[in-house]
């Protein structure tokens, strides 16, 4: 929301309302969690081979000292807490907490209501639940089972993340217990029109089954077709018919997740594909990036871009350039859990010609009408921040998160993510 504001109903002191009160971003601001802080702690996690633990706060709204008509007030203060403490906030995502005392260090993240922690030393983290339980009425809900509608599976170095609950009741939901399951999320290069000759479908249905969809944190192998049918305003049947078959692949494969384990390296790599021009409505391309820390995979887009390109080149360059803007914030936030990255992020490319474009400072023919913040990547280049290195097409995981797959690839790119039972 722009520091503007919107018109609307405003509750005041005294249960009286005020229509057309405008709101401003002090007002209405509280950070959120980011699942890829999530998944990145859960790597750490399993790489130290600690447990996460978890604490829910009974009434988050009633510890806040109330100095103005805003939701942030538990926020502020339980910042202001973490500081007091000896916390530092991380300047890259304002919802992560460090403490270090000489080798040992607690990292913690907060949402809204809900912390989970972990660290090096077992005392520290013990002392920090007694400590925080007596400033605030919580509880400790022990090792981390099940935290935003994902389930949490933890053995010394292994950490499991899946979702099968919520896949049975969406199930449910959608009358799709019965169906027949299927392998893939996506027909082999199926295509979608915003206006088809087909019948509407209910709009209300279909957009609560994409909202669904978007929460399933723990299957990036089905992120390149939600966001699809999610740029469709107007649905089709044949558009309501791909969704539900996302529903019938997980029919067979609910209780797959995200796997998590310790690696002998925990290198920051990340790699990017694009499908140049794949929407048939307005030409434009798909980006499509995943990053893993180690082999365990914590960040993943798939998402159309802005503009039309002109070449795959052009959308090659594009995509490397946005996949390494998240490099950069990967790296701060691995730096503030003590997962400082000493070398440069490499980003996998299949594409030589943008690897060389990212590499050549001469604006020629090709790249000259590329808009100034796409060549931002140069500069990170230059700096040795980050390193494109090419790679075979066929040995591209990220190429799912651009275009439907071959059976076999989906298999192999699925494993390649250590999604997995």
């Amino acid at each position: 929301m722009g520091t503007r504001g919107l018109a609307r109903w405003k509750k005041t002191i005294g249960l009286k309302w005020v229509y057309k009160v405008k709101y401003s971003e002090d007002e209405t601001y509280a950070p959120v969690a980011r699942m890829e802080i999530i998944h990145t702690c859960v790597a750490i996690a399993a790489q130290l081979e600690v447990n996460i633990f978890q604490l829910d706060v009974k009434s988050a709204f009633l510890d806040g000292e109330i100095q103005e008509e805003a939701p942030r007030a538990w926020n502020s203060k339980i910042n202001s807490y973490f500081i007091k403490k000896g916390f530092n906030q991380s300047t890259s995502e304002s919802s992560l907490y460090v403490k270090t005392i000489d080798k040992d260090f607690l990292i913690v993240y907060l949402y809204v209501d809900d912390r989970i922690c972990f660290g090096t030393n077992k005392a520290m983290v013990e002392d920090f639940k007694n400590q925080i339980m007596k400033e605030f009425e919580m509880i400790d809900m022990g090792l981390m089972k099940y935290f935003l509608g994902i389930q949490v599976k933890q053995i010394p170095g292994r950490i499991f993340l899946s979702q099968e609950k919520y896949i049975e009741d969406l199930l449910n939901k959608f009358n799709m217990i019965q169906c027949n399951p299927i392998s893939t999320p996506m027909a082999l290069n199926e295509k979608f029109q915003v206006n088809d000759d087909d019948e509407k479908a209910d709009s209300t249905n279909y957009r609560k089954l994409i909202g669904s969809l978007i929460y399933l944190n723990t299957r990036p192998n089905i992120t390149h077709s939600v966001s699809l049918l999610s740029s469709l305003n107007e649905p089709s049947q044949i558009h309501f018919a791909a969704a539900k078959r996302i529903l019938r692949y997980f029919k067979g494969t609910k209780t797959q997740g995200i796997e998590f384990k310790r690696e002998s390296e925990c290198k920051l790599v990340g790699y990017t594909d694009s499908d140049w021009a794949g929407s048939i409505n307005n030409r434009k391309s798909t980006s499509g990036y995943i990053f893993c820390l180690g082999t365990n995979v914590i960040s993943w887009s798939s998402r159309k871009q802005k503009y039309v390109a002109l070449s795959s080149v052009e959308a090659e360059y594009i995509v490397c350039t946005d996949e390494a803007c998240e490099a950069v914030w990967l790296q701060r936030n691995l730096k503030n859990m003590k997962f400082e990255q000493c070398e440069p992020t490499i980003i996998h490319c299949d594409n030589m010609s943008a690897i060389v474009m990212t590499k050549n400072p001469v604006f020629h023919a090709r790249s000259k009408h590329i808009e100034l913040r796409h060549h931002f990547i140069r500069d990170l280049v230059t700096q040795e921040i980050i390193s494109m290195k090419f790679i075979k097409t066929e040995d591209q995981p990220a190429d799912i998160m651009t275009k439907a797959v071959t059976i076999d690839k989906f298999d192999k790119f699925k494993k390649k993510l250590k999604i997995t039972n």
